[in-house]
């Protein structure tokens, strides 16, 4: 996480009474935070202001927006900014969940009337499934940063709204892996990243469900994976196994594709082993 520079085209005062046009007070207040102990460049500040920066990238189910977080001068006191990754889910009218299904299962709901409202996709479940998956991604990136592994720190959830790391440098977002070369020494590196994180993956019963190069960055050496809603658990999910061997061969296809030569029946075979060593 890196802090915003200073930029002349974003003026404000410095003792506002009310935010500046376009923009909101913190909503940390009354927001689900995430795991202790924070990392220093979380502002907790309830008079901080927000802006949306505009939008980072567009998908089926959610928009990911760029949001500074500042807290105006006071007292000479130097002024706290950041950025960060404001993930918005689209409401029911408006939104595409084209393969919920097959990564629900496996996850439960108390209620029966809940259970039945998003089998049948009712307006109300169809409501019920959009706080599933925001909650859903919110709370694994929280389990899955306190494992140690490479994601986005899990700000905060508020509604269908999840702020969280920004991974870039100096406001410039991290590449997707998808669209690097990366030369060939760093490229084994990076293979082995990757596999070191889906083993601790799998040691936890968990596949990322929808893993491919476009939603891991490369932060300038450290891969950082993103998009989490449809984590999966590989043994309560009858399909588990079959969304970690698809995991599995989206990756060892574009490593294969950059040159590295990776053994995928290999990899797999070492992550079911992962999986199932608790059982």
């Amino acid at each position: 996480m890196h802090a915003f520079q200073e930029n002349p085209q974003f003026s404000f005062d410095s003792r506002p009474d009310d935010p500046p046009e376009g923009e909101r007070w913190s909503t940390w207040d009354g927001a689900t935070h995430g795991p202790k102990p924070r990392p220093d460049w979380v502002i907790t500040a309830l008079g901080a202001v927000e802006s949306d920066l505009g939008i980072l990238k567009t998908g089926k189910e959610a928009d990911v927006h760029v949001v500074r977080r500042w807290v105006p001068d006071g007292a000479g006191s130097p002024r706290l900014d950041t950025l960060l990754a404001a993930k918005r889910y689209r409401t029911s009218e408006h939104r595409m969940f084209h393969r919920d299904a097959g990564y629900q299962e496996g996850r439960r709901v108390r209620r029966s009337r809940e259970m039945r409202a998003m089998a049948r996709r009712t307006e109300f479940g169809r409501e019920l499934l959009s706080g599933q998956w925001a909650a859903a991604e919110f709370e694994a990136l929280g389990a899955l940063w306190e494992l140690g592994l490479p994601v986005p720190y899990p700000v905060q959830l508020s509604d269908r709204e999840m702020l969280m790391e920004f991974i870039g440098e100096d406001g410039q977002a991290a590449p997707r892996l998808a669209q690097t070369r990366p030369a060939p020494d760093l490229l084994a590196e990076l293979f082995e990243q990757l596999r070191e994180a889906l083993t601790v993956l799998a040691q936890r019963g968990w596949a990322h469900g929808d893993l491919s190069p476009y939603n891991v960055l490369l932060d300038g050496e450290q891969l950082v994976l993103i998009d989490w809603p449809q984590i999966v658990d590989i043994i309560g999910n009858p399909r588990g196994f079959e969304f970690l061997e698809r995991d599995t061969a989206n990756m060892c296809r574009w490593f294969r594709s950059r040159g590295l030569d990776v053994d995928e029946g290999e990899v797999l075979g070492d992550l079911v082993a992962a999986a199932t060593s608790r059982w």
